[in-house]
């Protein structure tokens, strides 16, 4: 007989284990390392940024997201329409890691009583906005009520050929490391609006100091997918040999990759792009620029390898940056600093599951 004593012997836990002890990435590891593909078609599951499923000429690029009131945005900055915008980008964003072409999209929404239908209009004139620019179909979804606030899941296909599909497992030694745009701008962005939040909790009356801060808070509120970059390398013969999305930070990304990939790496602190006012910004705020490009997440670029016989293609590609290259395992994951000194590259960006105050 199957009893509970059997059962907790079986599972290999003798008591509670808080979900902040494995973090977001752990707990999937967790959660998903017995799961088995069963069907043919199926030709990547869990671990990249979308699924790849054979639909016969084409391979079909599937992915998801959750944004959560309160965890993943703030509504006392984060105008609706704006984030309606976002929450379509960064699954387009998935998409455009693969080096895959977004197609369609369905958007489920739980929303509490404290919002209008006035207020949803807003939400999905954003989304619709986003769907327009990048030629995606909203065939679906779903309404639910919630008793917490809004939660907003979306999900996304695109489609991708057989050639041209990039995974986060395919970097190879010797291989450049490669970014598109500019990192840290979103989230100075997002430290400028909690600074003025807290300025307005003390004081209602005062009108929040914005002025200069365009394009951080642009790059926060309505970021963009890297969509062009697919045409960009097409055009010069370029196929990357591995690829992801930044969402969680740098660093993190550049661990996925080697972890995915099998490999370790030198990233060069200084080759790091960072815009000029971001870099000023950061000072102001204590901040080591870096650590924002590193931790802060949220800038949707694309984080890429090439092999090093593309160099001279790569080189001379406008917005892209050669930041260091990919190594032996045995080497690790190190970032080299501009005086020489190697450090540890370590995954402090976002987190779902850490502890907050």
């Amino acid at each position: 007989m199957y009893t509970r004593k059997d059962k907790k012997r079986s599972s290999g836990s003798t008591g509670r284990h808080e979900l902040s002890e494995l973090g977001e990435f752990g707990l999937i590891d967790h959660l998903t390392k017995n799961v088995q593909i069963k069907n043919p078609g199926t030709i990547k599951g869990i671990g990249d940024d979308a699924a790849v499923i054979n639909t016969g000429n084409k391979l079909m690029l599937l992915s998801t997201d959750l944004l959560i009131e309160g965890v993943h945005f703030d509504l006392t900055f984060m105008p609706l329409k704006h984030l309606g915008y976002k929450a379509a980008v960064v699954n387009i964003s998935d998409i455009a890691a693969m080096n895959g072409v977004p197609k369609q999209m369905t958007v489920s929404i739980a929303v509490s009583n404290r919002f209008s239908v006035e207020a949803m209009e807003e939400l999905y004139s954003g989304l619709l906005l986003a769907c327009e620019k990048y030629h995606v179909d909203l065939v679906g979804g779903d309404t639910s009520s919630s008793v917490t606030g809004l939660l907003i899941s979306v999900t996304i296909t695109g489609e991708v050929s057989n050639e041209d599909v990039v995974y986060r497992n395919g970097a190879k030694e010797g291989d450049l490391l490669c970014v598109t745009g500019d990192l840290g701008s979103s989230y100075i962005g997002l430290l400028i609006l909690e600074r003025e939040k807290q300025v307005f909790k003390v004081n209602p009356n005062m009108q929040p100091e914005l002025d200069g801060n365009e394009y951080v808070l642009q790059r926060q509120l309505k970021p963009e997918a890297r969509t062009d970059i697919y045409n960009l390398l097409k055009g010069a013969g370029i196929h990357p040999t591995s690829m992801i999305d930044i969402s969680d930070g740098l660093a993190s990304e550049i661990l996925h990759i080697c972890k995915q990939s099998g490999v370790g790496c030198r990233l060069f602190e200084g080759k790091i792009p960072i815009d000029p006012q971001v870099k000023q910004q950061a000072l102001d705020f204590n901040i080591i620029p870096s650590v924002c490009a590193l931790s802060g997440g949220e800038d949707y670029e694309l984080l890429f390898t090439v092999s090093q016989k593309d160099y001279e293609k790569i080189r001379i590609l406008e917005g892209i940056t050669i930041i260091g290259h990919m190594t032996s395992p045995a080497e690790g994951t190190k970032m080299i600093t501009p005086d020489g000194v190697a450090i540890d590259i370590t995954a402090q960006g976002w987190d779902a599951m850490k502890k907050r105050k």
